[in-house]
């Protein structure tokens, strides 16, 4: 599967503005830490842009990535993509073992989380936001408080990276899509 043919199950099962832009801030985020790690930045991307493209139509846990999986098998995607989708939902018991698998998990909560900062600012522009804003938002149990901050802290441990390294990195690879993100 290509990026195209990516975008299009994406957007066959996905209407809603803010999950495609939640999509593309994963997937730019994915292309940059494959860019990283020295990994095939089209496939993270990908997996990226595929990890929640089921998520408005089967949106509980009880479905969501498993409908998704299905899906994505009976279209011939690699299964260590599947994997990869699966185990970014941390309920699915499926255990990340690919650095793509714990990448995915470790930019996935990040990112919205990002967003929201983003979105409160008076300009609503990532690029006013900084690594300290981020941490500062994460105390605020009160804000974006369907987060989950252990997952934020537990995906750049399981990366291996300084949780305000993490932050730093995710930051700058959404402030290169700004744009796209409508930020």
């Amino acid at each position: 599967m290509n990026r195209n043919e990516a975008y299009s199950v994406l957007t066959e099962f996905t209407k809603k503005d803010g999950l495609i832009k939640h999509a593309l801030a994963v997937e730019g985020v994915m292309r940059e830490y494959a860019k990283k790690f020295g990994e095939d930045a089209d496939v993270w991307g990908i997996v990226g842009l595929l990890h929640d493209f089921d998520y408005e139509r089967y949106p509980d846990a009880k479905d969501h990535p498993f409908k998704g999986a299905e899906i994505l098998r009976q279209r011939s995607v690699p299964e260590q993509w599947v994997e990869a989708i699966l185990g970014h939902a941390d309920y699915s018991g499926v255990e990340r073992k690919s650095l793509m698998a714990k990448t995915l998990f470790a930019v996935d909560e990040l990112t919205g989380f990002i967003v929201a900062v983003a979105l409160v600012r008076p300009s609503k522009k990532i690029e006013e936001v900084g690594v300290k804003s981020v941490k500062k938002k994460m105390k605020d149990k009160a804000f974006a408080a369907s987060v989950r901050r252990e997952d934020i802290i537990r995906g750049a441990e399981e990366l291996g990276i300084p949780i305000d390294e993490h932050i730093e990195f995710v930051l700058n690879a959404m402030k290169k899509i700004s744009d796209s993100l409508g930020l």
